[in-house]
């Protein structure tokens, strides 16, 4: 369960540290319908796997939480007993305090700015290896393309290309949080320009903090000043190439279409 606005408060309700939500859900089926293959599919269990967890309910209550009828004047089915109804309640008064107190609690992270930002920035589900956190520092619009730049908390600036027409939709402004993500394959890292200058916009500097080697290829993981971490997907052939160490100066380098700019709606 969790709150609307903090996807990431979350409390699950069990009692007895075994009966949870989806048990509680065939026992109200189960009241609903009065059969237990109903109850059942409704609950997402098996025929089998519902009378599995009713006995196992009954070992912990001490006591049937169903009766079973077997034909008769008024047919076959399932009921809950007074003890399964009682247990039935119980739950949904608890479920009910339970909610009451995720909102008493999401009411009081509103009123801690810092927590709160940290808790929404933690929020988002994505792929990419790389999501650099910062402020937009400056916005540079075009008429098919717009630059954009956020500065992260270590001084390093990362410039992202969108379309004019994503960025008039997303409403960047300068000043506004941003999220900055970059897959790890469209980072290439340089140990030795040679000399030459790389028209790629972001060209990050640090030191080889991680070098995690797989069957094919490795993640490198590039420590910026101010702690910031890099993680570039390289092959292994390159890691050789380069030889690749922890301690060894690096630039990571991507292109500025290669950046997704992701801002709280």
């Amino acid at each position: 369960m969790s709150t609307p606005d903090h996807p990431l408060l979350q409390g699950e309700l069990r009692l007895a540290g075994r009966l949870d939500g989806r048990f509680f859900d065939l026992l109200a089926a189960l009241a609903l319908t009065g059969s237990l293959q109903k109850a059942a599919k409704a609950a997402g269990y098996s025929y089998k796997g519902a009378w599995l967890v009713l006995d196992a309910a009954a070992a912990l209550t001490r006591a049937p939480l169903v009766d079973k009828a077997t034909g008769g004047a008024g047919g076959g089915g399932t009921r809950l007993t007074a003890e399964g109804e009682i247990l039935l309640a119980a739950w949904r008064e608890l479920q009910a305090r339970h909610t009451a107190f995720l909102h008493e609690q999401a009411a009081w992270l509103a009123t801690q700015p810092a927590l709160d930002a940290l808790l929404k920035r933690m929020s988002m589900k994505t792929t990419a290896r790389n999501q650099f956190f910062g402020r937009i520092s400056g916005v540079n619009p075009g008429p098919a393309t717009t630059t954009v730049r956020v500065a992260l908390d270590g001084g390093q600036e990362i410039t992202a290309s969108l379309t004019t027409e994503a960025a008039l939709e997303l409403q960047v402004q300068t000043g506004q949080e941003a999220l900055a993500l970059v897959k790890s394959s469209e980072i290439v890292l340089v140990t030795d320009f040679g000399g030459y200058r790389l028209s790629a916009r972001n060209q990050l500097a640090g030191t080889v903090s991680r070098v995690e080697r797989g069957a094919v290829s490795s993640l490198i993981g590039v420590t910026l000043p101010g702690g910031t971490v890099v993680t570039a997907s390289v092959t292994n052939d390159a890691v050789d190439g380069l030889g690749l160490a922890v301690g060894q100066p690096a630039t990571a380098v991507f292109k500025a279409y290669a950046v997704m700019l992701a801002v709280r709606a």
